[in-house]
């Protein structure tokens, strides 16, 4: 969980926030590290992200800079980027520090070790990701990865995030 030295929802609202509320995007799960890490793996729910297509593909994520996954990813430079599915809402608010998750919340669902961290099973979506660059831009990092692997499955119901709430596309 990221403690912040500010209020997370300032008042009156801030528009920026609220415009980036508006603009809505697919929720992912960015994971680093491994179990025999001394710190252990991390994870972060992340849906300030795209994808850029080139060769290599890019994925650009906006990291909190005071989260764990944030240091493990660049600590080193790899990582998992998996997309979730309507029926992972409980991980991802696991994952973001908004709900308890007893026993932490890698026991909330099924993982495949990889050598870049790891995997969620269930994930219909996922790349492994090597890092690229890394920029401070507002009150985040810009994390810049170059796609190693990829896999994109179907995925009927993905999970979306919109003005603070989920929901799925079209709903």
């Amino acid at each position: 969980m990221t403690i912040h030295t500010s209020h997370p929802f300032p008042t009156p609202d801030d528009p920026v926030r609220r415009l980036r509320g508006r603009l809505g995007g697919a929720v992912s799960l960015w994971t680093a590290g491994s179990a025999d890490d001394p710190a252990g793996p991390s994870g972060l729910t992340v849906s300030s992200l795209l994808v850029a297509g080139g060769e290599p593909g890019r994925v650009l994520g906006l990291l909190d800079p005071d989260a764990d996954l944030t240091e493990a990813l660049l600590d080193t430079g790899r990582g998992v980027v998996q997309l979730l599915s309507w029926g992972h809402r409980e991980l991802a608010d696991a994952f973001a520090g908004t709900t308890p998750a007893p026993g932490g919340p890698w026991r909330l669902a099924d993982w495949v070790a990889t050598d870049h961290g790891p995997r969620l099973a269930q994930a219909a979506a996922w790349a492994l990701v090597s890092v690229e660059t890394d920029v401070e831009v507002g009150w985040s990092r810009l994390v810049t990865c170059t796609i190693d692997d990829l896999v994109v499955g179907d995925d009927p119901e993905p999970l979306v995030h919109r003005r603070g709430r989920y929901a799925t596309p079209g709903g």
